[in-house]
């Protein structure tokens, strides 16, 4: 990668990100302007040319999108049909008979396709492959046509067991495509060939409701960067961590979803790992939302489906991030009962808090940071105000809280921060303590716009050891961008028992798989360092509903795949049920599942020096002192210029370092220091003696 000149770009809920890496000059800039709404490009491209109007010269354009997720969350997809095997037609709407709220006898919920365009025609394929009725394609054709006539953009086929065999699927398909108007036809057995209706057809009914909107604003960011002089790839991250070109994202959009924040968990692993610290917990706090994610031995936590909200299941793997409504827009608001809320509403970028003077009248999370002296009024990040108001502030927080609760507006806004911070370390014992895992021995890794002003309360609530504030946190999933690997996942149905498995059917499966995924990195013009095959199986014993993921090692020599034996599948398997059980059911019979295989390209890393202070001096980094509450009391805080202090700077609270990208609060028992890579590690006072 040397001499490469890089754009990552994060479209997040309140502000765009952009992180400009030049390793030539051995430099980096970082932009934040606020996000566009509705259409996200807008942000995307003002805060490209907010330092790069001329992009001839760079060689990668790395996007981290949220414009999937929003669409899902907000209901604003394509209108879509769904044609289907007969019988099957209300498989999304009878889900797994699961209810909103787990303890209500009501519960309403809507697919995103209504009933009216969920057609079926004649055809069925069984669970083992063979095909009892042909696919009738002049009713798949009649079909297509009153879905076109109905006013769909997008149609997704649906077809039972099209896992086992996609013959059927694969050619109502064909037929649709031969007919369909645009590129919006999406195939279960195309997206998801594995077991399980509901999950199968939630996953592609979803990817065809997100082609229309996710294709058209990646085309358009696409045909705005060429018209710009850029003549290089431009890729997009997905939610497993990896990228993909932007062709295969406008086919598969449904892997983009929380891609935003699979990019600030990637670079978090990597700057925590280069740091010597390979476990990590991050904490990404924007505007709108805390998510938090646990990064054990320098691996990111991978998911095999998720909800992106009740009943919109998608499967396919994801970096496991827990994400609260708990950001700096975060709205606080007393109930009927009498008790203090944060969130989930949000006051996002428009109008955002009521600080920035655009109309908001409620308090917000930063709203109280701010009353508090936490954020400088007079210097607010971003660059697009020259001032927050602190008096609209203090008003809000008096009139909604304070009035409320009978407490001063100092005692109100401390109060807001006590219940968002609450909130918050309840997300990080939820992936961490919950799941086994002692926080003792990770650090935590703080970033987004807001996440440094709540590192001390981080580490007293929930007792983690140490923080690591990145050099430049606010914009660290616009980092991850370049970080991130290339990757292709892919799955297979296998549905065999081990002493019966049959080795070479599973080796030409893993085969295809690598194939796909080593002529998908060819096809780019990307550079790697190495490509990597990752196998895994999903097993249980017979009987066993759900799966554990089992690694298997499998060599691969020049592309070509060797399977293993049973004997190693049974082996690995017994390792990885009894590390997540404790034992092993000595009479039950194993099962392989699922094979899924993902192939990496693993990019070039930059060397993250690049990013660390040259010179300086603590004194000259000194911009005077400001009264900040703590606590009970105000303190006369020390303010720092924080990419001013030197490698080896030693800043003993309470301080405040700022930079125009997020503030570090350094409370009165901590102590920070700088390290080799710019990064700020802080600790416990007592821990030095």
């Amino acid at each position: 990668m040397s001499g490469k000149r890089m754009i990552g770009v994060d479209v997040g809920g309140t502000f765009t990100d952009v992180f400009f890496l030049d390793e030539a000059a051995g430099t980096a800039r970082v932009a934040k302007v606020p996000t566009t709404r509705p259409d996200q490009s807008g942000g995307f491209l003002a805060g490209i040319r907010a330092e790069a109007e001329d992009l001839s010269g760079i060689s990668a354009v790395i996007h981290g999108t949220t414009a999937g997720t929003n669409a899902l969350l907000e209901r604003k997809g394509a209108r879509i049909g769904i044609i289907t095997t007969e019988g099957l037609r209300d498989v999304l709407e009878m889900r797994r008979r699961d209810r909103p709220r787990t303890w209500g006898l009501r519960g309403d919920f809507e697919p995103v396709v209504p009933r009216d365009l969920r057609l079926e025609v004649p055809e069925r394929t069984l669970a083992d492959g063979t095909i009892r009725t042909p696919v009738d394609l002049g009713a798949v054709r009649a079909a297509g046509q009153a879905l076109l006539g109905a006013g769909c953009e997008a149609v997704a086929v649906l077809f039972a067991n099209a896992y086992a065999n996609p013959e059927n699927e694969a050619q109502a398909v064909a037929a649709l495509r031969e007919m369909w108007p645009n590129a919006h036809v999406s195939a279960s057995s195309e997206i998801l060939p594995e077991i399980r209706e509901f999950e199968r057809f939630s996953t592609t009914a979803l990817n065809a409701y997100l082609q229309p909107e996710v294709s058209g604003y990646l085309n358009r960011l696409d045909a705005a960067l060429r018209d710009g002089g850029f003549g290089s790839e431009f890729m997009i991250v997905q939610s497993n961590g990896g990228v993909m070109a932007v062709e295969t994202a406008c086919r598969l959009p449904v892997r983009t979803a929380l891609s935003g924040p699979a990019a600030g968990v990637i670079a978090a692993a990597y700057i925590a790992g280069e740091a010597g610290y390979p476990d990590v917990i991050t904490g990404d706090m924007g505007g709108t939302s805390f998510d938090v994610s646990l990064v054990s031995g320098g691996q990111s936590m991978l998911s095999p489906q998720t909800s992106i909200d009740f009943g919109m299941v998608v499967r396919t793997p994801m970096i496991e991030i827990t994400t609260i409504g708990a950001g700096g827009g975060s709205i606080a608001w007393v109930d009927k009962g009498g008790l203090l809320n944060i969130g989930p509403e949000s006051a996002g970028s428009t109008p955002g808090p009521v600080a920035y003077g655009q109309g908001n009248d409620r308090p917000t999370v930063t709203d109280a940071n701010v009353v508090l002296g936490r954020i400088d009024a007079e210097n607010p990040i971003g660059g697009k105000l020259d001032r927050l108001d602190v008096a609209a502030a203090e008003a809000a927080i008096d009139a909604h809280v304070g009035a409320k609760l009978g407490l001063s507006v100092t005692e109100a806004a401390e109060a807001i921060l006590r219940v968002a911070n609450s909130r918050m370390a309840g997300a990080i014992r939820l992936v961490s303590i919950e799941r086994g895992f002692d926080p003792k021995r990770f650090a935590f890794m703080p970033f987004g716009g807001g996440g440094a002003l709540h590192t001390g309360a981080m580490l007293a609530e929930v007792g983690i050891g140490r923080a690591i504030v990145p050099r430049y946190p606010g914009v660290t999933s616009a980092m991850g961008c370049v970080i991130a690997d290339m990757r292709q996942d892919f799955v297979q149905t296998i549905n065999a028992a081990v002493n019966a498995l049959d080795t070479g059917a599973l080796g030409r499966f893993m085969q295809e798989h690598v194939d796909a995924g080593l002529a998908m990195l060819d096809a780019t013009e990307t550079r790697f360092e190495a490509r990597e095959t990752v196998f895994e199986l999903d097993m249980a014993y017979v009987g066993q509903t759900h799966t554990v993921s089992v690694p298997i090692p499998v060599t691969v020599e020049s592309g070509r795949v060797t399977p293993p034996t049973r004997d190693a599948v049974r082996e690995a398997f017994d390792a990885a049920y009894h590390a997540a059980y404790g034992r092993l059911l000595k009479t039950g019979t194993r099962r392989v599942m699922n094979l899924r295989s993902a192939v990496i390209g693993k990019r070039p890393k930059f060397d993250l020096s690049t990013l660390a202070p040259k010179g300086g001096s603590v004194e000259a980094a000194r911009k005077g002192t400001r009264r900040v509450h703590f606590g009970s009391e105000w303190h006369d805080t020390a303010i720092y210029d924080r990419l001013a202090l030197p490698v080896g700077a030693v800043i003993d609270g309470p301080a405040i370092l700022e930079q125009a990208d997020t503030t570090v609060l350094v409370e009165p028992d901590l102590r920070a220091e700088v390290d080799p890579y710019g990064n700020t590690l802080i600790t416990r006072s007592s821990d030095h003696g």
